[in-house]
């Protein structure tokens, strides 16, 4: 099949984005659909090593706009190197966060500016936007309570999670046809099928 689409999993800390991501890429792959299962930051040599940076708790203290540009460094080269030949070749690409992640943490959560940060993103990937985001909305508390070894963003202080994760509401409310929001905290099974059914209905597949 040549049928490309560019889908994103978002949500906070614990929310089961790479549980969801996995399934959807094995799901569709066993459909016979040519998948490219990838996240952020990382994807690429490049973006793992600024990833390794941006989460060693060794970092604590990072400059906010330091952690803003090296998100976006990661993301121009994931985009660039992974993302758009994929797309280009008529592969789905599953991701594990993208864009919306650094409107969430650096442009709400540290004050940087939504539009700012927005911006930084859209510049550094060529204006590469999914057609779909999927956000898993869980409550801080529950989500943080599945980490373990939390690495520097997980280890933020609570009130700064809620500041993420209404963040990523308030960003899926402004365009409800390319965003769904599923409840994180249903059995991970049943979230499966809801996203396998929206999925489907993008690409016109009925099989899905």
């Amino acid at each position: 099949m040549d049928t490309s689409a560019f889908i994103v999993f978002e949500g906070g800390e614990g929310a089961g984005k790479s549980t969801q991501s996995g399934a959807l890429a094995d799901y569709l792959h066993a459909r016979g659909h040519a998948v490219v299962r990838t996240r952020e930051p990382g994807g690429t040599p490049a973006a793992e090593a600024i990833r390794a940076v941006l989460l060693d708790t060794a970092n604590a203290g990072l400059d906010d706009r330091a952690e803003a540009l090296l998100f976006a460094a990661a993301r121009g080269d994931h985009a660039a190197r992974v993302i758009r030949p994929a797309l280009a070749r008529g592969d789905i690409v599953v991701c594990d966060r993208f864009m919306d992640s650094s409107i969430a943490y650096q442009g709400v959560a540290r004050g940087l500016g939504i539009d700012r940060v927005r911006d930084l993103s859209l510049w550094a990937t060529g204006g590469l936007q999914p057609a779909l985001t999927i956000v898993l909305d869980v409550d801080p508390d529950l989500g943080l309570a599945r980490v373990v070894g939390p690495d520097r963003l997980e280890a933020e202080p609570a009130e700064w999670h809620a500041r993420v994760r209404q963040a990523f509401l308030d960003i899926a409310a402004t365009d409800p046809d390319r965003y769904l929001v599923l409840d994180a905290s249903r059995p991970a099974e049943d979230l499966a099928v809801e996203i396998a059914m929206a999925v489907g209905a993008l690409l016109g597949d009925d099989s899905l």
